[in-house]
């Protein structure tokens, strides 16, 4: 997203200019709204599913997709080492705005010859794979920057829900998709717009099955309430 649409919206919110929200297309929907409050939320307003993957998190911890550093400030304010990573130069100027001490400005596969104890996805953050034959490469990335004992903590959804049902009570899911899950995005923030971009949104049983296929253990800690879940992976003991 060459424009960096997300990073002025969060620049305006943190600068006190908060006039709109931003605008969401998708192929499975006309329109959304990303509420730009939401993303600087407390603690006490995250869902319960986020909220747990916090409280999971431990020793030093790479925030993937950390957005305008909500998790990075609860987490750096307990006490733990946390680097922000994002590719929005926006939203790094906007947690370095904040407080957040550690960041990184780019893209997962420019991190090189680190390693962390936990690595944090949350927000659909596997999305940023962006399509399921993009999987293993990305997992396999993940893995080279976890150290032994470590963790991967997601949160992710099942969309099929979004798709009609037929007289069988089954999903009607168009041939020409490879997967359900897999959704193009565009942005648009005061009335300019961003290329659209590849997002994918993952069963717990496809994540699964990629784990394993990449000798990452998969473990489902959580369920929320609507077709949403919140996994660990680590390496097979």
């Amino acid at each position: 997203m060459k424009k960096d649409i997300f990073g002025k919206a969060l620049l305006d919110y943190q600068a006190g200019n908060y006039t709109e929200d931003i605008k969401t297309y998708s192929s499975l929907a006309e329109e959304d709204v990303m509420p730009l409050p939401y993303l600087f939320r407390a603690f006490e307003e995250m869902p319960f599913l986020e909220q747990q993957a916090l409280s999971l998190c431990k020793g030093t911890i790479l925030d993937i997709g950390s957005g305008a550093g909500s998790h990075g400030l609860y987490l750096q304010n307990k006490g733990l080492q946390i680097t922000c990573l994002d590719h929005s130069a926006g939203a790094i100027t906007v947690c370095r705005a904040r407080g957040v001490k550690e960041t990184h400005l780019g893209d997962i596969f420019d991190v090189e010859g680190e390693s962390f104890d936990t690595l944090l996805l949350l927000m659909n953050g596997i999305g940023i794979a962006g399509q399921l034959k993009n999987l293993d490469v990305f997992l396999n990335k993940l893995k080279s920057l976890l150290r032994p004992g470590g963790q991967i903590l997601l949160d992710s959804s099942d969309i099929v829900y979004m798709y009609e049902t037929d007289e069988d009570g089954g999903f009607w899911i168009p041939d020409n998709l490879d997967y359900y899950g897999e959704v193009q995005f565009q942005m648009e923030y005061k009335k300019e717009k961003s290329n659209y971009f590849n997002w994918l949104y993952l069963d717990y049983n496809t994540l699964q099955r990629a784990a394993l296929y990449n000798d990452l253990s998969c473990e489902l800690v959580s369920e929320g309430e609507h077709y949403d879940y919140l996994a660990r992976l680590s390496f097979k003991k």
